[in-house]
């Protein structure tokens, strides 16, 4: 029993300062999370960059507690199709529907009616959603910060890749979506 124990301790001190466990260490530790390649910015800041270069803006709306937000964020974005795709033609916003803070877009305030209640509403995220709460729900703005439209839900990769192009591309002002969706060839299997 004790040649067993000393056996198995000596294998894996061997194991793990052994140049293949250093390099597959060191490997793992160099390598970039796909979710690092989407920047997300506040949407105090993606209004205000897109008042001095315009660009589309993306708004993934959530709140702490909803877990299809989370599993959004740890499948969906992950995906650096998606990813990259999202970052060459939009600001990205994370805004979550139930913050504390008071946002002053152009003069006008908006608040969270009761900041220290439990899931408490921010007067942004119901402006941006239509009163429609849901989580997540995904808003586009235009180049201009006007509102396009709302996607609710969550979305695996292959089904969100089309949503993105359509609004990316331009395609909703001359394409039905239903149109658009049948003949979009992604690069998402």
């Amino acid at each position: 029993m004790q040649k067993s124990f000393l056996f198995i301790i000596t294998a894996f001190f061997i194991f793990c300062f052994s140049p293949v466990a250093e390099s597959q260490n060191k490997g793992k530790e160099k390598t970039v999370s796909p979710t690092d390649k989407i920047r997300w910015y506040s949407f105090e800041e993606a209004y205000q960059m897109n008042k001095k270069k315009p660009k589309k803006i993306f708004i993934d709306v959530f709140t702490d507690w909803c877990g299809w937000c989370k599993k959004m964020d740890a499948e969906t974005f992950t995906n650096p199709t998606i990813s990259e795709y999202m970052m060459d033609h939009f600001y990205c916003v994370k805004l979550n529907a139930e913050r504390k803070d008071t946002v002053i877009i152009d003069g006008v305030k908006f608040t969270n009616p009761n900041p220290t209640g439990r899931r408490s509403t921010h007067q942004l995220a119901v402006e941006l959603l239509k009163g429609n709460m849901s989580y997540p729900s995904y808003v586009f703005l235009n180049e201009k910060s006007q509102w396009l439209t709302v996607v609710s839900g969550y979305q695996v990769a292959k089904d969100f890749e089309p949503i993105l192009h359509y609004f990316g591309e331009d395609a909703y002002q001359k394409t039905p979506w239903e149109d658009f969706r049948a003949s979009f060839e992604g690069v998402i299997k």
